[in-house]
């Protein structure tokens, strides 16, 4: 366990391998969920590259801090990390509002950025509206309020009627989540649309959605990589928000496969 203060807020990461010349491989979780959610993904790259996970602010263990609820301040959090451990080229992987906070690294701070995988993210998720209702319960009455709706989307049917005691470990995650944490980020995605940024971006990007996605669904990460230039689209069978949870060995084999392309000498 590795914690670290990095600007107003402590983070709590974990860089697996020694940062050299190639790009260490990032991982952005996504809206209530901890850095565990990349646990599977990780035991399936085995070891290959170097990678580096953490919690963003508000979320596991990392402090939310007095900042500005922004995608720019997650974004912020990340480039202060990354330079404290010296790591100059990475391919960010971002799922949901992790996708954002790729796109607005990639915007604020492109010389760190040689590739990007955009997972089950948008441009532009939900609107005002959607997530004031969101942040309204949440302060009321707690993640717990709406934890079962959100179970619905992140995992299909299967998964609930499979995988019951895995459904109830990830419920467990999402409810324990800090509720202030959870309400900021949610402030942020009200406020976020990076529709220029994704339009404006010049390094290989790939998509990803599950079939079954009930919060990003795939008509509209199709929209996000319609909208970045020369963008893959690829589509996971049998997933729902969290293809990495769900379908691992389906994921980490595009995210494999991606990085590759990216290092042919590898």
């Amino acid at each position: 366990m590795r914690l670290t203060r990095i600007n107003d807020i402590v983070l709590h990461h974990r860089l697996k391998g020694t940062p050299s010349d190639a790009p260490v491989v990032v991982f952005i979780n996504s809206l209530g969920t901890d850095f565990r959610i990349w646990d599977e993904t990780m035991a399936r790259l085995g070891g290959e590259w170097t990678t580096l996970v953490y919690d963003k602010r508000g979320h596991g263990l990392s402090d939310l801090g007095n900042a500005q609820p922004s995608i720019a301040t997650h974004a912020a959090d990340l480039a202060a990390l990354l330079d404290h451990l010296a790591i100059r080229r990475t391919i960010i992987c971002g799922l949901s509002i992790g996708g954002l906070i790729a796109l607005q690294l990639y915007a604020s701070r492109p010389d760190l950025v040689q590739a990007m995988i955009l997972s089950n993210t948008a441009h532009k998720i939900g609107t005002a509206q959607s997530w004031g209702e969101r942040i309204a319960i949440a302060e009321a009455g707690g993640i717990a309020a709406f934890a079962d709706g959100v179970m619905e989307k992140w995992f299909t049917p299967a998964f609930h009627s499979r995988r019951a005691d895995e459904l109830a470990g990830y419920r467990n995650m999402l409810v324990r989540q800090p509720a202030a944490g959870y309400v900021a980020a949610c402030k942020a995605l009200a406020s976020a649309d990076l529709t220029e940024i994704a339009q404006g971006v010049s390094v290989p990007a790939l998509c990803i959605v599950g079939d079954q996605d009930g919060s990003t669904p795939p008509a509209l990460v199709r929209s996000l990589a319609d909208l970045v230039p020369g963008a893959r689209y690829e589509i996971i069978e049998g997933a729902g928000h969290i293809p990495c949870v769900e379908q691992p060995e389906a994921f980490a084999a595009l995210v494999s496969a991606f990085i590759r392309s990216q290092s042919p000498e590898r």
